[in-house]
């Protein structure tokens, strides 16, 4: 499967700025569901720029819908 890690790089949210895995959904994906949370993608703006990719702040923020 080929990447499109320049297509994906057009919607990544991600601020963090030494992420290897920006743009690379697949890796991203596996990271943070590895570590029990969710990638930057999964967040608003505000959100994201907290760097809390918990599960726990995912499901705040989106109870608060």
């Amino acid at each position: 499967m080929e990447c499109r890690k320049e297509k994906n790089m057009l919607r990544c949210n991600c601020t963090y700025e030494p992420c290897p895995r920006k743009g690379i959904c697949c890796e991203c994906l596996q990271y943070h569901l590895g570590n029990k949370e969710a990638p930057a993608c999964f967040f608003p703006a505000a959100a994201e720029k907290t760097y809390d990719r918990s599960m726990e702040h995912f499901i705040k923020m989106y109870k608060k819908r």
